[in-house]
Parts: C-alpha cells; sequence; structure tokens
C-alpha cells in the first residue's frame, strides 16, 4: 500500500453536522483543486496498477472526478455510476443504506472488468450498491479503490474482494 503524503491530508477538511446533524463530511474540494491533484490520481492509480481491468467505474459525484481521472492515468475507460434518473434509460438501479438514509444508483448495460472508484468508505453501503448495480448491468467487479476509508465504521467487503485506500482512518 503507498504511503500518503501528509501534504494531501491538510488539504481535507472536516464539516460537522453535514448534510445532517451528526455526520461529518470529508470535504475534498481543496485537494481537488489544489496543484497536487495529478499527483494524488497517480496514487490512486498506483493502488490498482498492475490488475486486469478494462474500466474503471466512479459512483456519483466525487468518485467521478477520481475515477475518471484514475482512467486516464491508467488508459482505461470509465463507467459512470450515477443517482437515480440522472442516466437516460434503459437502466438498472440499486437501492441502499447510506449512514444518514437511503439512495438509489444506477448504471448502463455494459461488458468488461470494472474496478469501483469512491472518495470515501463510510458504512460501505454505496460501494456494494455499486458492485451489485454493475454486476446486474453485465460488468464484472474485480477490485476497489477509495481515497479515505473510515474503517472504523465498516468492516467492507464484497464477495471475496476488500478495498484499497489511500487513506486508512481507524478511528
Amino acid at each position: 500500500m503507498t504511503n500518503l503524503d501528509p501534504k494531501f491530508l491538510k488539504l481535507i477538511t472536516d464539516v460537522p453536522d453535514f448534510p445532517k446533524p451528526g455526520v461529518t463530511f470529508k470535504d475534498i474540494s481543496p485537494l481537488l483543486g489544489s496543484p497536487l491533484f495529478p499527483e494524488l490520481i497517480q496514487e490512486m492509480a498506483d493502488l490498482i496498477r498492475g490488475g486486469d481491468f478494462d474500466a474503471i467505474a466512479g459512483i456519483e459525484s466525487r468518485g467521478f472526478i477520481l475515477g475518471a481521472a484514475v482512467a486516464h492515468e491508467t488508459n482505461s475507460g470509465f463507467v459512470p455510476v450515477r443517482k437515480k434518473g440522472k442516466l437516460p434509460p434503459p437502466v438498472f438501479s440499486q437501492s441502499y443504506q447510506l449512514e444518514y438514509g437511503t439512495d438509489s444508483i444506477e448504471a448502463k448495460a455494459g461488458r468488461g472488468r470494472v474496478v469501483v472508484i469512491d472518495d470515501v468508505l463510510a458504512t460501505g453501503g454505496t460501494l456494494n450498491a455499486a458492485a451489485e448495480v454493475l454486476t446486474i448491468a453485465g460488468y464484472t467487479v474485480v477490485d476497489f479503490a477509495v481515497l479515505m476509508d473510515l474503517k472504523f465504521l465498516n468492516q467492507f467487503k464484497w464477495k471475496n474482494l476488500t478495498a484499497k485506500s489511500l487513506i486508512p482512518i481507524k478511528a
């Protein structure tokens, strides 16, 4: 696993009580807007380099940003996994639990081996739903990569796969 330079961590801020009371949102906007963004993408790509995959599946919305950039860095395709109603039909849909409610994501039919990428792994509901909807849509999920893994909130495992992360947060 990569040792993340602390300069990245300084650009991730906590926003208390967002999107609802009791939830602390990890804001990566300052990191995305910094000149360190290309280095961050290279580090994310290094997590999955050498794997056998055709495309990166990025989860809306911050997973889109990271996923599309990692797809470019790894010379692979990009598959959007979007919130309900954002992709034109026909689509496949999967509902899931968030740490603060429920939601639904969708994907279009396709084929190939995909790595699912998102920004934060909290409870694992979003990654699990993404893997499920992608599988239903015809893809084979072969790996997961996230920027931050809030390990104190989850023990994520989908089938026999776990998520690789740049920033594992234990407490």
